[in-house]
């Protein structure tokens, strides 16, 4: 780590808890959590020295999060988005007992020598239905439903 980050962050060793609560004050512009221990005020701390030296999260991810933040408020669940596959992954199904084997490419996707623009499209070759591909080959997660229990 360049010099003048490890001199923040042992600065930051040093100070009391009443101190690295006004620390975060400052830093985050609201107060810390009311029974927030030195350790989570310590760390998160840190982390906001290092970002701010880094530039912070890129836009994309400042965006997913605040999505995913306004999903808990609103009451939904929040959901990871499927990780990002890169060239030369490999996705496999079992469909009716045929194994089916997908390669990621750098601009679609190979499958039985052909070559498609989405995971969509070949699922929907294989079962003969419109599939999210993402689901279909394990990427998401299903998300329960919103109706009541026991309805």
């Amino acid at each position: 780590m360049p010099k003048p980050i490890d001199e923040a962050l042992e600065a930051l060793q040093a100070l009391d808890t009443p101190a690295l609560r006004t620390r975060w004050g400052k830093a985050f512009k609201r107060p810390p959590p009311k029974h927030a221990r030195r350790d989570l005020l310590l760390r998160a701390l840190a982390h906001h020295v290092q970002a701010q030296a880094a530039g912070g999260l890129r836009p994309v991810a400042r965006r997913k999060l605040a999505r995913a933040a306004q999903d808990l408020q609103d009451g939904k669940q929040a959901t990871a988005p499927p990780p990002q596959l890169r060239p030369g992954t490999r996705l496999v199904r079992e469909w009716n007992g045929e194994t089916h084997v997908v390669e990621v490419l750098a601009g679609g996707f190979a499958w039985r020598g052909a070559t498609y623009a989405s995971l969509s499209a070949i699922a929907r070759a294989i079962t003969g239905a419109r599939w999210s591909g993402p689901r279909f080959f394990g990427l998401l997660v299903k998300r329960p439903s919103g109706g009541r229990k026991g309805a």
